[in-house]
């Protein structure tokens, strides 16, 4: 094939970089800093937001859609928020082209400059909750659960496709309630909403917290978040969920009628999960063969490849091939029988081991003469000849030991890379040498946590929730401490 990945104790980056572009899931465009999504990887991103959405209308959210451009005074009516996004918007300042006079190409129109500039959302609260305003009156129309799926745009200078570009996917809630209670609970269970998707379709493990003052959302009482850990030992944010209290309520003027005629302002929530998913999906699982994909999120879960020296080999081989097809299609396994006849059966193999199918099913004549048929599973690369009876039943179990045992291999390897540091050179150590999770104690200071990541490239990456509180000291400063928050260097 020709298609060879850089071993990742290697070259860890380049190792993701060659998983992405040679399995056929994203390649770099015209365009600085963005991505061309290809179509066996957005395959994999349509069942991701096929599953989360499911769960998001079972929690009573629907959704709807808002505009791309947002004017330029909204972002100045809460200074939190355009402080933490002024740096990466893209700004529009004209309208129209023409042809240069000059005859240098096609030139801004002078003259087709905009009254106000606009802004191509890096996240979509200000427009939503100056639409709200118009929406929301009286107690009666609260809550309000509202979810889009759409684009956003941050200029980012250092991009790595699906982990960091300037153009990426993804959906954001922003819902409206009538307490803070409400908007707390609601902030709470869409973390648990995450954190349910991520383990359970992702396949992957994550730690639930609250992020630190310099780590919140700009905007933001609280942000909750989910972290998972990545082979190489680096952290990734896979969610975050946004207690915004009354901040874009009193921005934008949003109030509501009281069963008891008064009028307070709406509390607020927004939460999101982007194509950075596929970043962490690629990460967590994958080997130096290429991409891994969890079953329940593989757009084709089994590949049937046919093995024959002639046409009535084939014939014999495809109607066997069929049946076991049909068999699977009826338990909703999504499958596909390759009998083209363009490439050979090796090639075949390392095509799907390459980009990740699941299982792989290799039907020959002799087999079909024995009964039997050779199974090869992409987890462990395992190879195994069963029976064809009930073939349809054993992979229907295959594939449910497949995820299971990816989520556990996932879960092993984080707790053996979480580790406890009392000291600072403890957390230095265990940062350079072994890497991953370290938990320590932390004065809660802004200070002490700007000066360890300037000296560790290590952040705060959440302050564990249902923790025990244990009082101790700062390993930086020495002041008193009652809880430990968990250190990473990060993506």
């Amino acid at each position: 094939m020709g298609k060879a990945i850089t071993s990742k104790t290697q070259d860890y980056s380049k190792w993701y970089n060659d998983i992405v572009v040679e399995a056929d899931l994203a390649d770099h465009s015209a365009v600085r800093g963005c991505m061309v999504i290809k179509p066996h990887g957005y395959a994999i991103w349509e069942n991701m937001q096929q599953a989360l959405d499911k769960m998001f209308k079972d929690t009573g959210h629907v959704n709807a859609y808002f505009p791309l451009l947002i004017p330029k005074s909204f972002f100045s009516k809460e200074a939190s928020h355009v402080e933490g996004f002024a740096k990466e918007c893209a700004v529009v300042t004209h309208y129209r082209l023409k042809n240069d006079p000059n005859g240098g190409g096609i030139v801004v129109d002078e003259n087709a400059k905009l009254e106000e500039e606009l802004i191509i959302r890096p996240t979509s609260e200000t427009i939503i909750w100056n639409t709200y305003k118009g929406w929301i009156q009286s107690y009666r129309d609260l809550p309000l659960l509202i979810n889009q799926w759409a684009n956003v745009v941050r200029w980012e200078m250092r991009t790595r496709l699906f982990l960091r570009t300037a153009e990426f996917l993804w959906q954001e809630g922003h819902t409206a309630h009538a307490t803070a209670e409400e908007a707390i609970a609601e902030t709470e269970q869409m973390l648990n909403v995450y954190a349910d998707f991520v383990e359970n379709w992702m396949a992957v493990p994550v730690i639930k917290g609250i992020k630190s003052a310099n780590e919140r959302f700009a905007g933001a009482i609280e942000t909750y978040c989910i972290e998972a850990l990545m082979q190489d030992g680096k952290a990734l944010q896979c969610g975050t969920s946004h207690f915004l209290g009354q901040n874009f309520a009193k921005a934008f003027d949003v109030k509501f009628a009281t069963k008891e005629g008064g009028q307070e302002f709406v509390w607020a929530t927004s939460w999101g999960v982007s194509t950075r998913l596929m970043g962490a999906l690629i990460m967590s699982h994958s080997d130096d063969n290429g991409l891994v994909i969890p079953p329940k999120l593989a757009p084709t879960q089994v590949v049937i490849v046919p093995i024959y020296k002639s046409d009535e080999g084939l014939k014999k081989v495809s109607e066997t091939a069929l049946q076991i097809v049909a068999k699977l299609k009826a338990k909703n396994i999504s499958v596909k029988y390759d009998n083209r006849d363009t490439q050979r059966p090796g090639w075949k193999f390392a095509e799907y081991e390459l980009k990740g199918i699941p299982v792989r099913v290799a039907i020959g004549e002799r087999d079909l003469a024995n009964g039997t048929i050779e199974i090869a599973r992409r987890d462990t690369l395992a190879k195994e000849t069963i029976s064809i009876n009930d073939i349809d039943i054993y992979i229907e179990k295959l594939l449910d030991e497949i995820q299971e045992n990816l989520f556990a291999r996932a879960l092993k390897r984080t707790q053996e890379s979480t580790h406890k540091a009392d000291t600072y050179d403890e957390l230095k150590k265990l940062l350079d040498e072994k890497g991953g999770f370290v938990s320590a104690h932390w004065d809660g200071t802004a200070e002490t946590e700007e000066k360890i990541k300037g000296e560790t490239k290590a952040t705060i990456r959440c302050i564990p929730l249902h923790n025990k509180l244990e009082e101790g000291k700062c390993i930086y400063s020495g002041k008193p401490s009652k809880q430990r928050v968990l250190f990473a260097r990060a993506y």
